[in-house]
């Protein structure tokens, strides 16, 4: 496996808190807004999942605040799929300043459900190896 996907972010005034730092929920959106990145990355852009008949789905979030970002800052947002048996996987994501400081990290955990049945998808790697027309982004 190479370095992991990522993606950078200019911190927008609109985006902070009362004591001038990125808001707690921005976080949340940074992250997924690298995933969606990555998926667009690995040949998978919102509308062509959407139109196969599956979405990703968000079912645990763990986010560990480790240094403040504020407005104008830049952060990296990582993000690293990591792919097991079953119906679920995991989202390692790592938020870095440009000289390589720690910010915050996000673990996730994910599934792809078929929107037809509401149902998760047994494999998602499978289904994602189908989709993707560069699949290394999404270390498949």
């Amino acid at each position: 496996m190479g370095d992991p996907f990522r993606v950078r972010v200019t911190v927008r005034g609109y985006e902070l808190d009362t004591q001038g730092h990125l808001n707690q929920a921005v976080y949340l959106q940074y992250g997924e807004h690298a995933r969606w990145e990555c998926l667009r990355a690995a040949g998978i852009p919102q509308d062509r999942l959407l139109a196969s008949g599956v979405g990703p789905v968000a079912l645990e979030v763990t986010l560990k605040y480790l240094r403040e970002l504020r407005g104008g800052d830049e952060v990296d947002v990582s993000c690293e799929f990591r792919w097991g048996e079953g119906k679920t996987f995991q989202i390692d994501q790592n938020y870095t300043r440009p000289d390589g400081t720690p910010v915050a990290t996000l673990t996730g955990v994910a599934g792809l459900l078929d929107l037809s049945a509401r149902r998760l998808v047994p494999n998602p790697h499978e289904r994602f190896q189908e989709l993707a027309t560069n699949p290394g982004p999404l270390n498949l």
